[in-house]
């Protein structure tokens, strides 16, 4: 497919469908937003009418089934993902599946499967957003020694809030709709393994600091996703890091990253999009320019349509790395549970 139009379904429309995917595709150049289902026909009807959309279905299937279509954008939450992947790849559409990539690695590994099975299609994960702008100066700068050997990596991503104990139940409280992604830990780990490789054994410690949320309708749920973790990790030649995701730190500083290595020190201010480094013998760290043409930033949906045209290859994010950071959170969530450290299983 190189030239013709390339029409798109869309499987639920939330926050950053609407945010992005819809606005993003449709700004494409022979791109057509074909149809959409949502969780009721008057929300598909609504976004329909709001992004131009073609005609609206009553079920997700009915969209996967469609002749008409080419490709398939799924914004749904985890625990639909690896069936409608599945789905939409049998029936020979591209997809381009929302970020946390599965409930586990178990159904990572089949929509990785099926994606092989299927080389002609192309199959796609939302990337991890928070450091896209920063992500080519920092791996250049890692890969040119810029701080030696990496030693140590310090990432903490509190949301600096306070615990909420009368909150709302919320999807990523459920272990049911979510599976064993905790927080936003698995997107960062995405972007850690672009700049240093998988991880290859985990010590977690986690707790649920609320173990009682009601949901909207008043009924009470137990809630067994944690709402604070802290890992330490292990990765190649034996570099330590030290994670921490929290919801319930209150002032803890913004997001960020202290890479420490044997001749220099890296810190990535995530909200900020800054860097600012120091070389052994400086006595403070100072910020270190990235060029505009660098600040290569979001551009999920042109990659997508692009690589359907045969014009480039998925990078941000392919389904191998969803499948890695899977592994790493279902070790996560082994190792919390079994009390000791654990391997994090290899692709």
């Amino acid at each position: 497919m190189t030239t013709q139009t390339i029409r798109v379904g869309f499987i639920g429309a939330g926050a950053n469908t609407r945010l992005h995917h819809l606005p993003k595709l449709r700004a494409q150049p022979g791109v057509e937003l074909a149809a959409v289902a949502n969780r009721s026909r008057e929300s598909g009807e609504r976004v329909a009418k709001e992004f131009g959309i073609g005609r609206v279905h009553d079920d997700w299937r009915e969209v996967v089934g469609a002749p008409d279509l080419d490709a398939i954008c799924i914004g749904t939450w985890p625990y639909t993902h690896c069936e409608m992947t599945l789905a939409a790849l049998a029936a020979g559409k591209h997809v381009l599946c929302e970020a946390r990539m599965a409930m586990n690695a178990a159904e990572g590994r089949r929509m990785l499967e099926a994606s092989r099975k299927a080389p002609q299609l192309v199959a796609q994960l939302v990337p991890a957003p928070h450091t896209l702008e920063t992500d080519p100066t920092l791996t250049s700068l890692l890969a040119d020694g810029y701080v030696g050997e990496v030693l140590a990596v310090e990432l903490h991503a509190s949301q600096g809030r306070f615990v909420d104990a009368d909150g709302p139940l919320h999807w990523r409280h459920q272990v049911s709709l979510s599976g064993h992604n905790i927080m936003n830990m698995g997107i960062w780990y995405e972007a850690m393994m672009r700049w240093l490789g998988p991880a290859r054994r985990v010590m977690a410690m986690t707790k649920v600091a609320v173990a009682r949320r009601r949901d909207g309708g008043g009924a009470w749920h137990d809630v067994k996703v944690p709402d604070h973790v802290d890992i330490l990790a292990t990765f190649k030649r034996d570099t330590v890091a030290h994670m921490r995701f929290s919801a319930v730190t209150g002032l803890a500083p913004a997001a960020g990253v202290w890479i420490f290595g044997s001749e220099g020190t890296l810190r990535l201010e995530a909200d900020a999009k800054r860097l600012s480094g120091a070389k052994r013998g400086d006595k403070e760290l100072r910020e270190i320019p990235i060029p505009t043409a660098r600040r290569v930033g979001w551009r999920v949906e042109e990659e997508f349509v692009n690589a359907i045209r045969g014009r480039e290859k998925i990078t941000h994010t392919n389904f191998e790395d969803g499948v890695r950071y899977m592994e790493f959170t279902d070790a996560v969530t082994r190792s919390a549970a079994e009390g000791q450290a654990v391997n994090v299983a290899e692709l």
